[in-house]
């Protein structure tokens, strides 16, 4: 995720004093804007960031504007306490106005920080199970569906849950099973 940061209040003063209080601190502003539509083709443009939006602007609600927002965008919701309180989103980042400056540095800092984490740390996909793995898995299934009458879902949970209390892997879980109906 980039640190693209895209400053939008309805009145242009409002958020170009946004942009200079983020700039003193050393955090750079990609675009400044009062309307949702300049915002969203700002963010268009560009590969992610976080969006700083007052709650309602002329063209668009902040909801909106979230709906609409291209992915890698994070929303930094500034309103009221009383809007705050209306908005539903949960992964909605919130500051009430007035704000004390330094409350606004840190909630952008604490966002771009968690942005970067995220960016450098993507979750990692598991990895592939070979084909012998494949096939213990599968026998420990057949085995669980035939002895225990479980549909193949519930025998997978089975091996998940047991691979999950006892802190092995699924396959020594799935091996396991089998060792207790060898003569199976």
């Amino acid at each position: 995720m980039d640190a693209n940061i895209i400053v939008v209040f309805p009145r242009l003063d409002d958020a170009k004093n946004v942009k200079n209080i983020l700039k003193r601190s050393g955090i750079e502003v990609s675009a400044v804007c009062n309307s949702a539509a300049a915002a969203l083709a700002a963010a268009d443009s560009l590969g992610g960031g976080i969006l700083i939006s007052a709650y309602k602007l002329p063209d668009m609600l902040f909801s909106e504007i979230y709906e609409c927002m291209p992915a890698g965008f994070e929303m930094l919701l500034v309103a009221s306490m009383q809007k705050l309180a209306e908005a539903e989103a949960t992964d909605i980042v919130r500051l009430s106005m007035p704000f004390k400056v330094s409350d606004l540095i840190e909630t952008v800092t604490m966002m771009l920080g968690a942005a970067y984490r995220k960016y450098r740390n993507p979750v990692h996909k598991p990895r592939m199970r070979t084909a012998r793995e494949r096939e213990i898995l599968s026998a420990a299934k057949d085995v669980l569906m035939d002895r225990n009458g479980l549909t193949e879902q519930e025998a997978h949970k089975f091996i998940q849950k047991c691979s999950m209390d006892s802190g092995t892997d699924m396959i020594e879980s799935a091996e396991m099973v089998l060792s207790m109906y060898k003569d199976y």
